[in-house]
């Protein structure tokens, strides 16, 4: 269980689309709007992970289309994500909106994230728990998910909202809009290559 946990850590604290749009809306619209952001982020995993218990997760995974379709989608809305951050010049604010996105932009995030069904499918696949019954192993992989997953998300969403509240120097929050760019492109980059 000790593995599982740390592998549960090591994949969702990487950037992703959950973690730095969480981050992203902490910044620009505060805690309140970060955690019904994550409310939705949170339906949405669930409903990818009954998907991949399933082994609906399967499907998508095996059809050529529909994963590039998924993936394009993905890539697209992370390529826009750090484009917004890159832009956004001298202002820490990951993402740039009028309007803060709410739990419907946060459910629909996931099923359209190639991450959350390869991350799922290789933490519901590996790590045996319970390998007897396989519904019981998959409800405490669940709970164990969630328990690591919601204080990761909230953590970003807090990080969003600390640097905002920072006052940062022009140059400085340029600086962290760049790296933060550059590690969505980085991650659009790797799961490209894994794609492909």
């Amino acid at each position: 269980m000790i593995t599982f946990s740390l592998a549960i850590v090591l994949m969702l604290s990487t950037p992703g689309p959950g973690v730095l749009s969480a981050a992203g809306v902490g910044a620009g619209f505060g805690a309140r709007a970060g955690l019904r952001y994550i409310a939705g982020l949170c339906i949405g995993q669930a409903l990818v992970f009954v998907f991949v218990a399933a082994g609906l997760s399967a499907v998508v995974l095996a059809n050529p289309w529909l994963r590039l379709t998924l993936m394009l989608l993905s890539c697209c809305y992370l390529f826009y994500l750090a484009c917004s951050i890159a832009m956004a010049g001298s202002k820490v604010s990951f993402i740039q909106t009028a309007r803060a996105p709410g739990l419907v932009a946060g459910i629909l995030l996931q099923p359209i994230n190639p991450k959350a069904y390869a991350v799922l499918t290789a933490l519901l696949t590996g790590f045996p728990l319970h390998p007897e019954d396989y519904w019981t192993e998959v409800t405490i992989k669940f709970v164990i998910l969630n328990i690591i997953w919601i204080p990761i998300h909230v953590i970003w969403v807090y990080f969003g909202v600390s640097l905002k509240r920072l006052n940062l120097s022009a140059k400085l929050q340029r600086g962290i809009n760049i790296i933060m760019a550059l590690s969505v492109l980085l991650v659009v980059a790797l799961a490209t290559w894994a794609t492909f």
